[in-house]
């Protein structure tokens, strides 16, 4: 009987050109960590050792602790939380950024795309038209790039379920509910994206098998979500995006990703990330198209006006 149930499991599962069953990436998965996708200016390399880790992980969260706004109040929910206040491992060792290229750990932005993302974010403090707004706000996507791509850590809703057929791989998030489908196909020559002008929240993705590794190619964003917190990653609408997914020995996730995007990074860059598995199940997330505090931004903004005059 066992042996049966064996069979019938690997018959299930998506099969390569070669004729063999793929990895089955199904499951519940975490990327819930203190490890960022920028190495924190208080920390020297990429990998510390475990007798380091302590006192560099105490460091980042009392800078996150001290992470205010100009009335007091906390400017960044990731100070409160603090994802249970260690790095992650990978290959052994503990990771201060989720980067790898540059070695620096910090995103390379050129002159051109911080400029981008000084304008994008004033236009999103905009209180006279709702659509102006963050997708966050208006309760359309999660406000800290967890839906992706690329799909980054955020202070809490950092769950994720993965369903894989022979067709697709849909990548559900628990933060707003979103769900990705990613279509397969036979390989990169095979890749066909739609029309730029028919831009999706979370861009346009294809997926393809190398090898045990599931690649992931995302184009056309759209221009309504290009800041992602909470490290404020800006990308132009013109990025390209590469994803892949595969098990690792242990039971966990590998998660690494590349961005192009030459209208705002001086070079491409490249980033390594592990998802943990978890069990359960995802928790419905109350936030509603609209959202309530959305009226409360926009009738604050007027009284803020009338008070001027």
């Amino acid at each position: 009987m066992r042996r049966l149930l064996t069979a019938i499991a690997i018959a299930a599962l998506p099969l390569g050109a070669s004729g063999a069953p793929r990895p089955d990436l199904t499951g519940l998965w975490t990327s819930s960590s203190l490890t960022m996708l920028e190495r924190p200016p208080n920390v020297p390399s990429l990998t510390v050792s475990e007798a380091e880790a302590p006192a560099y992980e105490k460091k980042v969260m009392a800078a996150n602790a001290a992470d205010t706004d100009d009335v007091g109040g906390r400017s960044s929910e990731i100070g409160f939380w603090n994802f249970g206040g260690r790095f992650a491992r990978i290959d052994g060792q503990a990771r201060t950024s989720w980067i790898v290229e540059p070695a620096d750990g910090r995103l390379p932005y050129s002159a051109a795309g911080l400029a981008a993302r000084s304008r994008d974010a004033a236009r999103r403090q905009d209180s006279a038209n709702p659509e102006s707004r963050t997708a966050s706000e208006r309760c359309l996507l999660t406000g800290w790039a967890g839906a992706g791509p690329p799909m980054l850590n955020a202070p809490y809703a950092n769950a994720y379920q993965i369903v894989q057929t022979k067709d697709a791989v849909a990548i559900g998030i628990e933060a707003v509910h979103d769900v990705r489908v990613v279509p397969l196909v036979a390989g990169p020559q095979a890749a066909r994206h739609g029309p730029a002008v028919l831009a999706q929240w979370m861009g346009d993705s294809v997926g393809w098998w190398e090898g045990a590794t599931l690649v992931v190619e995302t184009v056309h964003f759209n221009g309504g979500d290009q800041i992602k917190l909470p490290t404020s990653l800006f990308i132009s609408r013109d990025a390209k995006v590469t994803e892949r997914f595969a098990r690792m020995p242990d039971g966990r996730l590998s998660y690494a990703f590349s961005v192009d995007d030459p209208a705002t990074f001086t070079r491409v860059w490249r980033a390594e990330m592990v998802l943990q598995p978890i069990k359960g199940a995802l928790i419905e997330y109350a936030c509603h198209e609209g959202n309530y505090s959305l009226p409360g931004i926009l009738a604050g903004a007027r009284r803020e006006e009338r008070a001027a005059k």
